[in-house]
């Protein structure tokens, strides 16, 4: 069996190129989201709600539950992300970008919450053409422990993916026995 940090050389070695830093996987400890405001609690129940609308398919609905989540708790970052995503799903990437700006004004620095909204925001940018924004927003994420942004940095890096390809198909012909 290996260690986190057996996986962690085997990681680096199989993807030069992929950011790492100082902590080792999984020693990014991101915070919960804690707001301080007497409805947030009913805020998050409206959230889990508009969740399962999302899910069902009902994303008009559920932008309709994030939104009122919004309105029960307007310092709740999670029901900005959250809303952003169905944003997304509906087509609507500038009001996603707004919320998104606003779920990382109002989230702390490290937590679950601004690392999703900095996935969601770089996913965007990509999407849009801007490749710039969004390796600064999944680098964001990456630093927050987002394996999904570390894997989208390497993506943007042409020299990194030849690279890792290049390495793939030696350590490939290691493991069949091929010259």
């Amino acid at each position: 069996m290996s260690s986190a940090h057996d996986r962690a050389v085997l990681n680096q070695i199989l993807n030069p190129l992929m950011p790492t830093s100082d902590s080792g996987p999984g020693d990014v400890h991101l915070e919960a989201d804690t707001v301080d405001h007497p409805q947030y609690t009913e805020s998050q129940q409206l959230e889990k709600e508009g969740v399962a609308l999302a899910e069902g398919g009902k994303v008009r609905e559920a932008l309709e539950k994030f939104s009122e989540a919004i309105s029960t708790c307007p310092l709740n970052p999670s029901a900005y992300n959250n809303r952003a995503q169905a944003y997304r799903l509906s087509q609507q990437p500038d009001e996603a970008l707004e919320d998104l700006n606003e779920a990382l004004r109002l989230a702390g620095a490290k937590s679950r919450t601004a690392c999703q909204a900095y996935v969601q925001r770089a996913s965007i940018w990509r999407l849009q053409g801007d490749d710039e924004k969004a390796r600064a927003d999944f680098a964001a994420a990456a630093e927050l422990g987002s394996s999904f942004a570390k894997m989208q940095l390497v993506a943007l890096n042409p020299y990194a993916a030849m690279c890792n390809k290049m390495l793939a198909e030696v350590f490939e012909k290691v493991k069949t026995g091929k010259d």
